[in-house]
């Protein structure tokens, strides 16, 4: 997702710099009415549908039973923002297809969580993705990781709910806390009331209205500029078609590298360990549904980047044709996408409302997202473990309180992110810091079995200093040393087309007039591999403090959290490291068929014979007799 926010043009509320140039019509704001009206049926619809009937697994899980195709649709909402919508074009528009080469990191960012992640959080048969911590280290890393992602996104929510209606405001006059007031109430209502099934579903509704919004605006587009192919070549003309840069320079803000490898780490973070994915993954009907409906969000994410970017051409192609006036070439980067639109679609009624609705999908599946996520773990990790003995009732109504808890904190985030300024980028960047420790975190507990709770916080403490230590650090230096943009190659703050990174881009210093050394240079590292490095950073800490506090000896370990992938890597060493992985150990561990949540099912939590038949009976096919150690760790059914 991006949000071109940079410091060299502050993004500032239209009553200070810009002056309306569109305004909406009648029909426009009838559109835009509907996707809310629609929305909140939906959810409402789901809501009210067997009440008095729910149960938690309802709503939180959807009951285990969602399909496919829905769970990929809302996996793909819940990263495409508006941020997204208006960011990518921009980029695009500014620097040129270069950023195109991020899909090349898609393929494995999903084939790796669908093999790797996915298989031991869906056979632990969890609810919070911090529940494995526990399994994995003890409760004190559980508490770690739910802290930090509640902190990740409180602070994220609002901003993400504030920007994109500002930039709205600058350029439509569209009342700014009308939109942003609407937005919050209609997304905390469904999402409360109707749950997680709630949220899948409308992600789908926005996600169809998303494409369609962008979809108007590349075919309205290209006719204006005499077709895509003339597009591609006013573009090609202005050195806009970017080639492979095959540059290995870390400190480079965009090259093939850092995009297609660089971008996996950035991916992982997002769709194989954060909450708002794994939930969905989880509430799959069985584990085969929840890997294809990762690769299923494969061609749709192909498709929504190259929409993003051949809207940044016909764009870039327009203004070439028709110039930008002064106020327009003035405006902070994530308003161009919006001046464009209403220039492009004036005369048109209904398009700009269209178009605004196709905006706003992506902040409501977003912001939705967060509030279900949010109620979830502080449900789940922070309530439910200290208060077994609450009844299903009392535990659906306190989850009900808890999302309609979030959605004021996110109004109340939204009214805060107005009054800071300049600040408002470093509250930002502080989402994108987090995603690359709790990746490391994560990724220390599945792949490294020597790995102990010690290790395990001060790893993610470490990752989170590092993470913050850059980050702020290049926030700081870039005000220190000012920026002196350039015409073609300035780096903006446009954020990328996920989540996690949303702020990383924010923390990227613009292109100065000597190349930067010592600190400097290290501040100036690639947003693109902050997740990498970070994550980095807590396994190599969290080995080093695992070695030195006696790794596990004298603890238990569950092998069951040790993903399958570990031993087929361990298979391919030599048989005298293997003996040091204490590969025989773990699989004679796995022969004792004992219950993954023993304590969860004396609670009642598990309701429904599926869910006990999960815990105790091998999908089938994956049961192998004679197996080896290996394949014994690999296949053991929970």
């Amino acid at each position: 997702m991006s949000v071109g926010v940079s410091t060299s043009t502050p993004l500032l509320p239209a009553s200070d710099t810009d002056v309306v140039t569109s305004a909406f019509s009648l029909v426009d704001y009838v559109v835009f009415a509907l996707l809310l009206v629609l929305s909140l049926a939906i959810g409402l619809y789901h809501a009210f549908r067997g009440w008095g009937q729910h149960t938690v697994g309802q709503l939180l899980m959807a009951d285990r039973k969602m399909g496919c195709l829905p769970v990929a649709l809302s996996l793909l909402a819940t990263f495409q923002s508006a941020v997204a919508i208006l960011g990518v074009p921009s980029e695009i528009y500014r620097f040129g297809t270069q950023y195109w080469f991020l899909g090349c990191c898609y393929f494995l960012g999903l084939v790796i969580p669908a093999h790797v992640f996915i298989p031991v959080f869906y056979r632990l048969h969890l609810t919070s993705a911090y529940e494995y911590l526990e399994l994995r280290f003890n409760k004190a890393v559980r508490i770690c990781g739910t802290v930090t992602f509640i902190f990740q996104m409180v602070i994220y929510m609002g901003v993400v709910l504030y920007a994109p209606s500002l930039a709205l405001n600058a350029v439509t006059g569209f009342d700014l806390w009308l939109s942003v007031l609407t937005l919050g109430i209609v997304c905390t209502i469904y999402t409360a009331l109707g749950g997680l099934k709630a949220v899948i579903w409308t992600d789908v509704f926005q996600t169809l209205v998303m494409f369609l919004g962008q979809l108007v605006v590349i075919i309205v587009g290209s006719t204006r500029v005499g077709g895509l192919g003339n597009a591609w070549e006013v573009a090609s003309q202005h050195g806009r078609i970017s080639g492979i840069e095959l540059n290995p320079d870390p400190f480079v803000r965009h090259t093939f590298w850092t995009l297609a490898f660089g971008g996996v780490f950035m991916m992982l973070s997002l769709y194989g360990v954060n909450q708002a994915q794994v939930q969905r993954y989880l509430s799959s009907r069985t584990e085969k549904a929840a890997i294809l409906s990762c690769y299923a969000v494969f061609p749709c994410q192909q498709v929504v980047l190259c929409m993003s970017c051949l809207i940044g051409l016909v764009m870039f192609a327009y203004y070439q044709k028709y110039p930008m006036s002064t106020q327009q070439a003035q405006a902070a980067p994530d308003q161009f996408v919006l001046y464009f639109v209403m220039d492009l679609l004036k005369g048109l009624p209904g398009l700009p409302g269209l178009f605004v609705a196709c905006l706003f999908s992506g902040s409501l599946s977003t912001i939705s997202s967060a509030f279900n996520s949010l109620a979830t773990v502080t449900m789940e990790d922070l309530i439910r473990p200290w208060f077994p003995q609450f009844s299903e009732v009392q535990a659906i109504m306190l989850s009900r309180i808890l999302a309609f808890g979030y959605g004021l904190l996110c109004l109340g985030m939204a009214y805060i992110s107005s009054q800071m300024g300049p600040v408002l980028q470093a509250a930002l960047s502080i989402f994108g810091m987090v995603g690359g420790p709790l990746l490391g975190l994560f990724c220390l507990g599945m792949f490294f079995p020597c790995a102990n709770p010690p290790g395990a916080i001060v790893g993610l403490l470490a990752g989170l200093v590092m993470a913050f230590w850059i980050g702020i650090g290049s926030i700081v230096t870039k005000m220190a040393f000012g920026v002196a943009p350039s015409p073609s190659n300035i780096s903006s703050f446009s954020l990328p087309s996920n989540l996690t990174t949303v702020a990383m881009t924010t923390l990227m210093p613009s292109t100065t007039r000597s190349r930067p050394t010592g600190l400097q240079r290290f501040y100036s590292l690639s947003y693109l591999w902050y997740s990498a490095h970070n994550s980095t950073t807590v396994i190599v800490v969290g080995l080093i403090v695992s070695w030195l506090t006696g790794g596990m000896r004298g603890r238990t370990l569950n092998p069951r959290t040790i993903s399958p992938v570990f031993s087929r890597l361990v298979d391919l060493l030599p048989l005298s490291c293997q003996k040091r992985f204490h590969c025989k150990s773990y699989s004679q561990d796995l022969s004792v068929d004992t219950p993954a949540f023993p304590e969860k099912m004396s609670n009642g939590m598990l309701k429904n014979s599926r869910d006990k038949e999960a815990m105790a009976v091998p999908e089938e096919g994956s049961a192998h007799q004679g197996s080896s150690p290996t394949f014994i760790l690999q296949e053991t059914s929970l």
